[in-house]
């Protein structure tokens, strides 16, 4: 079979399923359920760590951006900030006449505006690369999510098959049954018996 025969299969392997588990015909199809319906029909795993291969693709600037925010994000920051702080005024209120920062603490200002500067956007780019992050978590779970219940559906309709299969079954032996009882109770044809 040529390559073309096969993706002609699977696509129409893929329509049907569509028709069948999506109510959706192959043309209206996403990309990712055209993806998850080949996975499905060749019988492969979706699951897999998304975050760990979101994280393979961090260039070193983007982790350090994260240690930077995960860090500014403690309570050990917000501690050592706040004993900086105490130790920069005490010094500077205890220095009195040879201070080099007296109050009102206008180089200790520029500082904390500074760092503000440089930290707000650090954080907000950890925040957006999680965002995108997240978004990968979703698609990934839809992925899953959709897989299951197709799998699922079609589970539903191999039972049935195999309920109605059973039932033909039963009530094929039924009359077979009733045929056999019928000429048990009529005897041999042309004797009527008696005792009825």
């Amino acid at each position: 079979m040529s390559a073309g025969t096969v993706a002609e299969i699977s696509d129409e392997a893929i329509g049907s399923g569509a028709n069948r588990y999506l109510g959706k015909p192959f043309e209206l199809l996403t990309e990712r359920e055209r993806a998850v319906f080949r996975r499905l029909i060749s019988r492969h795993a979706i699951a897999h760590d998304s975050n760990q291969s979101f994280d393979a693709k961090l260039t070193p600037s983007q982790r350090l951006a994260d240690k930077v925010a995960e860090f500014g994000d403690s309570w050990t920051f917000i501690i050592l900030f706040g004993i900086a702080l105490a130790v920069w005024v005490a010094g500077n209120l205890l220095a009195a006449t040879r201070a080099f920062d007296p109050y009102p603490f206008i180089f200790l200002n520029l500082i904390l505006s500074m760092l503000a500067a440089v930290q707000a956007p650090v954080i907000m780019m950890s925040q957006n690369r999680h965002a995108a992050k997240d978004r990968v978590d979703a698609a990934h779970d839809y992925e899953v999510n959709l897989k299951a219940e197709i799998e699922i559906m079609a589970l539903h309709d191999k039972l049935d098959e195999l309920r109605n299969t059973d039932l033909k079954s039963l009530v094929a032996q039924q009359q077979e049954q009733i045929a056999l009882l019928t000429k048990l109770m009529l005897g041999p044809p042309g004797q009527q018996r008696q005792d009825l």
